[in-house]
C-alpha cells in the first residue's frame, strides 16, 4: 500500500469514527485533495471531478470541504478576495506564494512556537495559532519574465 493510499484509508477511518458517511463523491473529493500538490479551490476540485460525477454540484464540494475541515483533515487558506484554497497537509508548515501566478508551495520549517509565546506575553492575547506566508516569484514565472 502506497503512502497516499495509507493517508486516504486513515482519513476515511477518521471520518467514519466521527459518524460521517463515505459517499462516492466524498471519497473522490478526499482522494483528489490528498493527491493534490496545488492547494486547490473548490472550483478546481469540482472541475477535476465533474466528468466522473456529472450530477455533483459545487455546493457538494463545499459541503465536503466543510466536513473535512471540521474533522481536521484539511486547512482552509483564505487570501483576501480570492477563493479559499484547501490544504490536506495538516502538520505545521508555511507557504510560499507567487505574486504573478498565485502558485502556493509548502515550506517546512521548525514551528514558531517561541514567537507565539512572546506575542502572548507582550500583548496578553491568548494566541491560538499563526500563519506565515512568504511572497515572491516562482521559478516558472521567473523564466517567463526573462524571455
Amino acid at each position: 500500500m502506497t503512502v497516499s493510499e495509507q493517508r486516504l484509508q486513515a482519513a476515511v477511518e477518521r471520518l467514519k469514527e466521527s459518524g460521517v458517511r463515505i459517499t462516492p463523491q466524498r471519497h473522490a473529493v478526499l482522494e483528489f485533495l490528498l493527491n493534490s500538490k496545488i492547494h486547490p479551490t473548490a472550483d478546481d476540485i469540482y472541475r477535476a471531478l465533474e466528468d466522473k460525477f456529472p450530477n455533483m454540484s459545487v455546493a457538494t464540494v463545499y459541503n465536503n470541504l466543510r466536513v473535512f475541515r471540521e474533522n481536521g483533515l484539511v486547512r482552509e487558506l483564505t487570501y483576501g478576495d480570492s477563493s479559499s484554497r484547501f490544504d490536506c497537509e495538516t502538520e505545521e508548515h508555511y507557504h510560499l506564494i507567487c505574486d504573478q501566478c498565485g502558485k502556493i508551495v509548502d515550506f517546512h520549517y521548525p514551528s514558531l512556537y517561541e514567537v507565539e509565546k512572546l506575542a502572548a506575553q507582550v500583548t496578553n492575547f491568548d494566541v491560538t495559532h499563526h500563519r506565515l506566508e512568504l511572497y515572491g516569484t516562482c521559478p516558472d514565472c521567473q523564466q517567463t519574465t526573462k524571455h
